[in-house]
């Protein structure tokens, strides 16, 4: 009988390997453009992407003998400055890894603290709008690296553009397009490096709430401690950083997470709200742009890269991993903690022992996160006054020996003590976050990287295509104009009402 039950049951019941493959292949299939496919098939979509369906431009490049990389011809010469994007000499490569720990270093930095605060602004919207920008950013991010390159006659890609500038040169002028896009950058950059001045004090005060030390002090003592980000030269020295930054990413989250699964039992299901408040759902809505806005680094990674044919995978999984994760963190936290979710989630700790530790490592995460954004300024700055005359207005930071000069030293340091007085004087960090994510985010993330892939690829483009590159658009202007008057009326609401010091 025992016998028949079980032939039966293999009967009605599909082998565990035929169900486990089964379902792989399902959900391999609903993954943007497999990163598990081949070499070849990643180089085919690389040369198909965004494109009419019988334009193969790149399906003749042969494999390089080196593990199969992209073939691909950068038309700067044997300069090398060029190339690499804004991280400056091609020299220095990384692998995809690294690559993603630097994107997953922007896309998964410090401002996962205040996504449970999104919530509780935005309710299920806000949860919705996690992974709808998520899709939105890979895609603007990959178009963006696409407006680099040309196919020459020999229907071989050419990477004739190295930087983010490079490209708005070419849609909007050489002199206009390399001012408005290098001021976006460096705003959105230098904000970032204030956010995490700014986020380190807002931690170590909440550790030590009745210690001798105020909000400024902290915030003077977490500057001192980046002065040595003044001697970083090459992206690879950042990627190690990122690589530690992520490290103490997951422990963080699996350390929140672990509490929030604990206090499952008094979760507020009913009170993630399906309405929208006009007044605080855009200032949500600019934090989830803001903590997706990676677009500034992404001409350099790939340029960078030993393989460019895994940029698109890379940026796949990063970004679904960040979706993912960023609805599911924001969502937990904002059931455990409800009506009382602060803009730093770390603040709503029960004892003040665990509040520690885990401040503790934000910090530390913080101090990591900084030199990603930190050098990227330098490199936008040296580009555009450091490059050596008649190219630009001062000479070169850079000795002949490769070594930085002395004024060159002062001057990063200047950068270090710029953004640590810049964090003094603007305290408040979920309202500046959401107001600069309307400003500059959804420019560099949204509406300049389908403008320019419209512009430099739209007689290619299939009508698809171009329609959504227009429905992005729009709703980068959408989100930027309203997110842009309620951030700034929260703004200057939280400066009248004073100081949190």
């Amino acid at each position: 009988m025992a016998s028949q039950f079980f032939s039966r049951l293999n009967m009605a019941v599909p082998p565990i390997g035929a169900t486990l493959g089964a379902a792989w292949t399902t959900v391999r299939s609903a993954l943007p453009d497999s990163c598990v496919n081949s070499q070849q098939d990643e180089q085919l979509h690389f040369a198909k992407f965004g494109r009419k369906p019988n334009d193969t431009e790149l399906s003749n490049l042969q494999n390089s003998g080196t593990g199969g990389s992209l073939q691909r011809v950068d038309s700067f010469g044997d300069d090398e400055s060029c190339g690499g994007g804004e991280f400056g000499s091609s020299r220095h490569k990384i692998s995809e890894w690294q690559a993603g720990w630097n994107v997953t270093n922007a896309i998964q930095g410090m401002f996962v603290v205040s996504l449970p605060y999104a919530v509780l602004h935005g309710g299920y919207w806000a949860i919705t709008a996690m992974i709808g920008v998520a899709y939105i950013c890979c895609y603007t991010g990959k178009i963006l690296v696409d407006c680099l390159y040309v196919t020459n006659e020999e229907g071989q890609l050419v990477r004739v553009r190295d930087t983010y500038v490079s490209i708005a040169e070419e849609c909007f002028g050489r002199r206009v397009g390399a001012r408005i896009v290098n001021t976006a950058q460096l705003i959105e950059l230098l904000m970032t490096c204030i956010l995490y001045v700014v986020l380190c004090g807002d931690l170590m005060v909440g550790t030590f709430p009745d210690g001798a030390i105020d909000t400024r002090s902290w915030m003077m003592i977490c500057g001192i401690l980046l002065l040595p980000c003044s001697f970083l030269k090459n992206l690879h020295h950042v990627s190690t950083l990122s690589f530690w930054c992520t490290m103490a990413h997951v422990v963080i989250n699996v350390m929140i997470m672990g509490y929030c699964l604990l206090q499952a039992a008094t979760w507020g299901w009913s009170q993630v709200s399906l309405r929208i408040n006009i007044f605080t759902f855009p200032i949500s809505l600019g934090i989830i742009v803001f903590s997706y806005t990676s677009q500034i680094f992404l001409p350099a990674l790939e340029g960078n890269m030993n393989d460019p044919s895994k940029f698109h995978c890379m940026l796949n999984w990063s970004h679904v991993a960040a979706a993912i994760f960023k609805s599911l963190f924001g969502y937990v936290g904002f059931l455990t903690w409800q009506a009382n979710t602060q803009e730093v989630i770390t603040n709503n700790l029960p004892t003040q022992g665990f509040k520690g530790v885990v401040n503790f490592i934000l910090v530390v995460k913080a101090l990591l996160s900084y030199p990603l954004p930190y050098f990227a300024t330098l490199d936008l700055l040296e580009r555009a006054f450091f490059k050596g005359r008649p190219d630009t207005t001062f000479p070169s930071m850079w000795a002949l020996d490769g070594g930085l000069k002395v004024w060159g030293l002062a001057l990063r340091v200047a950068l270090v003590v710029f953004t640590t007085a810049m964090a003094i004087s603007i305290p408040h960090f979920a309202i500046l976050m959401g107001f600069i994510g309307s400003f500059t985010g959804t420019m560099l993330s949204f509406i300049w990287p389908c403008y320019f892939h419209l512009k430099l690829k739209g007689p290619t483009l299939d009508w698809g295509t171009v329609a959504y590159d227009c429905f992005v658009i729009f709703l980068g202007v959408l989100f930027g104009v309203i997110g842009i008057y309620y951030s700034f009326r929260a703004l200057i609401e939280a400066f009248q009402i004073g100081l949190p010091f």
